[in-house]
């Protein structure tokens, strides 16, 4: 199949995916039941396994299994998104039932964004080989900062988007959802969009690392972006069904600092020793579901024993800002 219609067959997959979402389930603005978030976490996950299947018989197991990766990578390190999400939200009082037409929204403008950021960084990788070791850097710093980092704190109110836009606010009226209204003759905007806004920066901030991270997979801009954006679109029911109890993860940033410290050693020893891509999905299953499993199982301990639950810096960060 031509890379071009594979490309044009995915958006109009998407595209129709999306319009049942927003325009069918969720025509009305609602709080999503945690039942309804978790359907519709399983409807995205299976139409990734459904495209990677795909992938195989259009394009054989390489492709796949490249692209599997990508998608646990970019699951993965998409984690760090809900927190924001609920740092954001409970920051600007946002009413439960309009955060999933903003997120809706936030995630259209991310996939503009991230495929942008995905063509851009294919091109340079192409021309200038030694950035392969640049990022490869990066990504080993990056995993050692998050290891060590006791507090990763969000603040709202110093973002420079909500700075900007604070003076032409309609006050703290969510007005139905609307991101605009006409207010004695003058248009004003409501905080939806204030929060749509710093979502996609935050979102912009969170793609430096993820996109790296999965250009150390592969290059494949298709394989690249498909995978971004299978993950990323899956964000808001995983949002709603999991919310405040994803902070029992509490050993999942380190698992998430092994996984970008592999990436950035996949990357820098590529030109002397190619690690498989099958090995490589390996250690990204084995690392979360071991991040997962210990986070259950040392909390359950230290509940048996009476002791204190075990804090993630996410935990810290809601008693500091939310």
């Amino acid at each position: 199949m031509s890379i071009v219609w594979q490309w044009v067959l995915f958006h109009v997959l998407i595209g129709i995916a999306m319009w049942i979402d927003l325009g069918v389930v969720h025509k009305h603005p609602e709080r999503i039941t945690t039942k309804k978030a978790l359907t519709w976490s399983a409807v995205w996950v299976s139409l990734a396994l459904l495209f990677c299947l795909g992938i195989y018989i259009v394009d054989g197991a390489h492709k796949a299994v490249l692209f599997l990766t990508g998608y646990l990578v970019e699951q993965s390190l998409s984690v760090d998104n809900l927190f924001v999400f609920y740092v954001i939200f409970q920051y600007f009082h946002t009413p439960k039932k309009y955060e999933h037409r903003i997120l809706f929204w936030g995630i259209i403008a991310a996939l503009v964004m991230r495929l942008g950021f995905i063509l851009l960084g294919v091109a340079l990788l192409e021309r200038f080989h030694w950035l392969v070791y640049v990022l490869g850097l990066f990504l080993i710093f990056t995993a050692v900062k998050l290891a060590v980092s006791k507090d990763q704190k969000v603040d709202p109110s110093k973002n420079l988007i909500f700075k900007w836009l604070k003076p032409f606010m309609s006050g703290h009226s969510y007005e139905s959802g609307a991101f605009f209204i006409r207010r004695n003759g003058k248009w004003l905007i409501t905080p939806s969009l204030v929060v749509l806004l710093v979502i996609d920066w935050t979102d912009l901030v969170f793609a430096l690392d993820s996109i790296p991270a999965i250009l150390g997979i592969t290059t494949d801009p298709f394989i690249v972006y498909t995978s971004n954006a299978m993950a990323i679109l899956g964000l808001r029911s995983w949002y709603s069904a999991l919310g405040k109890l994803i902070v029992a993860f509490h050993h999942l940033h380190h698992g998430l600092a092994v996984i970008l410290a592999f990436v950035g050693i996949k990357m820098i020893i590529h030109d002397w020793y190619e690690i498989p891509t099958v090995w490589a999905l390996g250690v990204v299953i084995g690392v979360l579901a071991t991040t997962v499993i210990s986070s259950i199982w040392s909390r359950k301990r230290a509940e048996a024993r009476g002791e204190p639950l075990p804090k993630s810096p996410h935990e810290h960060r809601h008693s500091k800002d939310a």
